[in-house]
């Protein structure tokens, strides 16, 4: 069982790999260049299409979604190198909705898309990988990420959760949205809470007061499943938005990053952070300074991260 002392000092990996990607060089050279952060756990993510927020079939065994093998491969890579896994399989659509839009009539309709068929769909997406996760021993998984509308959907998600409990008998999490860690009605069900800490870094103190009221009251671990910040002008009051247009600025990046560090460690129930994101195609060095997305590789935000983490790590022992 996940440890209530458990100390997550860790990185989501391999979002932006397709089909044949995470079996590459640079997939290997990408994931060694993480580990000198000083991370203990990875989140494996990758995503798998419907066509659209209406949509029911989730296309997960063909391209782009990257194959099992590789998902095995990348698994066996991390706990080669002493790293904790949580597996994180998710949905997106392919007409670029975001996931947190997918959505049905409350009630069926005749000859109209429902809850029922996109539930079984979604199911079978993810007790294919709860299949995988057991057979490569993950600590972790992950059995869904901000998808807003299906949280009312509370029987169904109670079933998905039993039916991955039958395959897979580690921990189970789901990573529900920002702002939505006091909405959601099922926590009871799994064994960690887990959010998108993508929060305005003059927020953080408010946040962390609703987020602490829904740790004490289930009394479970909890971690931010994703967090962090694009190095570009205004992100830091904006980090949930991938698409804000700015200048590049490590300044902004690493100023978010002060905030929610300072602000996190005075909470002792906070566990840790998945911080988003270590891509499988990573930019060379010097050119750090001018990229303007999440990953810190080579950024000012890289050894505050990796001092934090040293940190939290050495007082965990």
């Amino acid at each position: 069982m996940f440890s209530l002392r458990e100390r997550i000092a860790g990185m989501t990996w391999g979002w932006d790999g397709k089909c044949g990607l995470w079996a590459s060089s640079q997939a290997e050279e990408s994931m060694d260049k993480m580990r000198e952060i000083g991370i203990n756990w990875v989140t494996l993510a990758f995503g798998a299409l419907q066509d659209h927020p209406q949509a029911t079939e989730i296309r997960f065994r063909e391209e782009p979604t990257v194959s099992d093998e590789e998902v095995r491969g990348a698994i066996r890579r991390a706990k080669s190198w002493g790293l904790k896994v949580c597996l994180k399989p998710v949905v997106n659509c392919k007409n670029g909705t975001w996931r947190a839009h997918i959505n049905f009539f409350d009630e069926e309709v005749p000859g109209e898309p429902s809850w029922r068929e996109w539930f079984a769909n979604y199911q079978e997406f993810m007790t294919h990988y709860a299949r995988i996760a057991q057979e490569e021993e993950c600590e972790l998984i992950c059995i869904g990420c901000e998808m807003v509308q299906t949280d009312k959907r509370e029987q169904e998600w109670r079933e998905t959760i039993r039916m991955v409990r039958e395959i897979y008998n580690g921990p189970i999490t789901y990573n529900c949205d920002k702002y939505q860690e006091d909405r959601l009605k099922w926590w009871d069900a799994v064994d960690v809470i887990s959010s998108s800490g993508y929060y305005p870094e003059d927020s953080w103190e408010e946040q962390l007061d609703r987020i602490e009221a829904v740790v004490k009251r289930h009394g479970k671990p909890f971690f931010f499943m994703e967090t962090g910040c694009p190095s570009r002008l205004g992100s830091a009051a904006m980090p949930n938005d991938w698409s804000l247009q700015g200048a590049p600025s490590e300044d902004e990046q690493d100023r978010f990053y002060e905030a929610m560090f300072t602000a996190c460690r005075k909470r002792d129930w906070m566990q840790g952070y998945m911080l988003w994101d270590w891509p499988v195609r990573l930019y060379p060095r010097e050119t750090a300074a001018t990229d303007t997305h999440y990953c810190m590789y080579g950024k000012k935000a890289e050894a505050r991260i990796k001092s934090f983490y040293a940190e939290m790590l050495g007082s965990a022992e």
